[in-house]
């Protein structure tokens, strides 16, 4: 909420001292904005533009016309102090009794928390004046903060008049003020301490008013890298390292309360980020977008998986949208991710909504939004709406109860299990299945996947052994991913049953993803597994085209692909960048290495109970087992094995070793020659015979990810090292 009663003036008078920075030094770059920019930005936060004062000098005409018209100006004709500049803004000011905050236009690094936390402060102390400070043993030429031995504050000394005494103390004035504003003016026109060459600087009122009596409080910064200021090119580039540091930061989102996209959507940790206010505003600005386009009419279809708040905050967007006079299909039950997309495509909605985090941790709830076609948003469009999302306040959402909105028909219940079933089956070789007698054992994880997987296996007659089918929002205490160290049980049942089963299955919370066990017990990776259901489709199916992975996805598909005169195409991480890629080049098969996968003809996104399907049929239809099968392919394309590693990534690391990595030339990992580096998507060193490291940060959490694929599986253990020796260089 905006502060009507606040009023903000801004430094920006002053001239570099030296000519090592060209210009004003606010309008200097700092990322890509200027430093001026981030100031205004966190300003803007507190108040409306109409109450924000530039005090501007130097070059001022480049400031005004940089901004433009949406400030109020004030000319500083001679730099004579800090002081002496807020006292230009004072036949301006709107209201003389209010409060006035002071900001250094070459000041951007200050939190908004930090802000906030003065003017709370201020006003529960009520305070005449208040500033930022912080103890530190930097040596910076900033006003020390003298204290008496009650701890009171006696005055702020200038470093130009501070003793050798003074010098020592560690407490610094960081140069962000709030006060009340007639007493700040009575005390810089009856000030009697000018500073540094004659000149009246703003520090010089606390004197005054503590003299008169009047209550001075101070807000100490938690955040070190708030001290730093802008006066040479030097400290430009650490203050671009410090913003980039904030940016990698995951729990900033939560903190700020911002809606972000990663590759799958929006994630966030429940009551921090995802919130049903969050959830109003990006419905809002979905409903927003679809007015614009002129396609509120084709509606919108909204569904949710089983976690904690996934059904409430499915209902709080068909309320939005009813708000809108946008129609919305509401499921009825939670459904798997797949579901929701096909379901979206077949109704040609304007968008659908999965409510879903997908396969994190049960903390966690978050949002995919998927095209009339069922493919994910792009990175353009997703960036538009979330800063739609994030600029609005709780006003701008316009909303109606769901009670209303389904007596009005503007919400109206919908199930489509069944339709999506039958599309599955088309896929599927129903009749050679039920022929085969199959015994699988399928572990949904706890999430949405058991009742469709179910349905399909069922009607093909196989027999299906269902273990941690039961709703659980918590997950049996894990994150719902189908990896190794989460298919325990899937192993043991097959390992040390008494039934002999030709088959595990397991899909992620939300079924998009995949895992399959073979009937010994053994993983098989989704890498091994992308290329045994490429070759299927080919030999098997029939099927003619490209291949579609990730760039941390296996190049045995690469292998396969030039066995069969195809290609294989590369793109970043991210689902919607396989489908991209599918649809550009009408490809067969799109992967990654995660467990996602998704095939011509069917959706545009990752759907694990259609590939649980085909892996069914595939032992149907050959008659053979999953590692005869792989024994087979092995044989032709020869075999790769990977290995990945996350190494635990402070916000230095993501900024610092990329930067390291452009700036020096890798020519060997491990001792191999490395042939050529791709910067798609982090930084893949790609070596002979099809091997690779990649390094690449994950957008969701604190972490960097090494991946790598070698000709043995020494060779891929030495590349891991060899990628992890890369990371002391920094």
């Amino acid at each position: 909420m905006k502060n009507s009663s606040l009023q903000v003036v801004i430094l920006a008078a002053a001239q570099h001292p030296g000519t090592e920075l060209a210009g004003p030094r606010a309008l200097q770059r700092l990322g890509d904005k200027t430093v001026l920019d981030h100031v205004l930005e966190l300003a803007e936060q507190l108040v409306q533009p109409e109450q924000i004062y530039l005090v501007v000098g130097y070059q001022h005409e480049m400031i005004e016309q940089y901004l433009g018209e949406r400030y109020h100006y004030v000319l500083q004709q001679e730099q004579l102090g800090t002081g002496h500049a807020v006292l230009q803004v004072r036949p301006l000011l709107q209201q003389n009794n209010a409060n006035i905050m002071v900001l250094y236009g070459d000041t951007p690094l200050f939190r908004l928390s930090s802000l906030q936390g003065m003017l709370l402060r201020h006003a529960l102390k009520k305070a005449a004046f208040t500033f930022l400070t912080q103890e530190t043993d930097q040596q910076l030429p900033y006003g020390r903060v003298v204290r008496d031995e009650t701890g009171q504050i006696r005055e702020i000394v200038e470093e130009a008049d501070a003793t050798v005494a003074i010098r020592q103390i560690s407490e610094l004035n960081l140069g962000a003020y709030v006060a009340r504003a007639n007493l700040l003016f009575e005390a810089l026109c009856a000030s009697d301490y000018p500073s540094v060459a004659g000149h009246l600087q703003l520090p010089a009122a606390v004197k005054w008013l503590v003299k008169n009596g009047h209550p001075i409080e101070t807000y100490p910064c938690a955040d070190q890298d708030e001290v730093l200021g802008i006066n040479t090119a030097q400290d430009l580039e650490q203050a671009a390292i410090i913003l980039q540091k904030r940016i990698m930061r995951p729990r900033l989102i939560e903190e700020q309360n911002i809606i972000r996209f990663g590759t799958g959507g929006w994630r966030a940790i429940i009551s921090e980020g995802f919130t049903m206010h969050n959830v109003r505003r990006l419905s809002q600005a979905l409903a927003n977008r679809m007015i614009r386009d002129n396609c509120e009419h084709r509606g919108v279809l909204i569904g949710y998986d089983n976690r904690f708040l996934s059904d409430s905050a499915a209902c709080a967007a068909a309320e939005v949208m009813a708000g809108n006079g946008i129609r919305s299909i509401l499921l009825r039950e939670a459904a798997p991710t797949p579901l929701i997309t096909y379901a979206t495509a077949l109704e040609q909605s304007a968008y659908g909504m999965a409510f879903t985090a997908s396969h994190n941790p049960p903390e966690w709830n978050g949002l995919k939004v998927f095209k009339h076609d069922g493919s994910l948003l792009l990175d353009d469009e997703s960036a538009e709406i979330e800063t739609e999302a994030n600029a609005m306040d709780p006003g701008d959402v316009v909303k109606i109860e769901l009670a209303l909105g389904l007596d009005s028909g503007r919400i109206i219940y919908g199930d489509y299990t069944n339709a999506y079933v039958d599309a599955v089956e088309r896929f599927i070789d129903m009749d050679a299945i039920r022929e085969a007698g199959l015994h699988v054992v399928v572990d949904p994880m706890y999430g949405v996947g058991e009742v469709t997987i179910n349905y399909i296996l069922a009607e093909a007659r196989c027999r299906v052994n269902i273990i941690h089918g039961r709703r659980d929002p918590l997950f049996g205490g894990r994150s719902p991913a189908p990896d190794l160290q989460a298919l325990g049980l899937l192993v043991h049942t097959i390992v040390d049953s008494e039934t002999t089963y030709h088959l595990g299955l397991a899909m992620d919370g939300d079924a998009d993803r995949i895992a399959i066990v073979d009937e010994r017990g053994t993983f098989i990776t989704m890498n091994d597994l992308l290329v045994l259901m490429y070759w299927y489709l080919h030999e098997y199916k029939g099927h003619k085209g490209a291949v579609v992975r990730n760039l941390a996805t296996t190049h045995m598909l690469d292998r396969i692909a030039r066995l069969y005169q195809e290609r294989c195409i590369e793109v970043p991480v991210g689902f919607k960048h396989i489908t991209k890629g599918m649809l550009e080049h009408d490809a067969v098969l799109g992967g990654e290495s995660s467990g996602g996968l998704t095939i011509r003809g069917h959706i545009l996104g990752k759907d694990g109970i259609l590939g649980a399907a085909l892996v069914v049929e595939m032992l149907a239809k050959t008659g053979k087992r999953i590692s005869q099968l792989l024994g087979e392919v092995f044989t032709q394309v020869g075999r790769l094995y990977s290995a990945e590693l996350n190494v635990p990534a402070t916000p230095e690391m993501k900024v610092l070793f990329p930067r390291y990595l452009q700036q020096h030339k890798i020519t060997t990992v491990a001792g191999y020659p490395v042939q050529s580096i791709s910067n798609l998507d982090g930084t893949k060193l790609v070596l002979d015979n099809d091997q690779w490291v990649l390094l690449r940060f994950s957008g969701t959490e604190p972490l960097l990810r090494i991946y790598v694929e070698g000709d043995s599986p020494a060779k891929a253990q030495e590349l891991l090292v060899g990628g992890q020796k890369l990371l002391p260089l920094v």
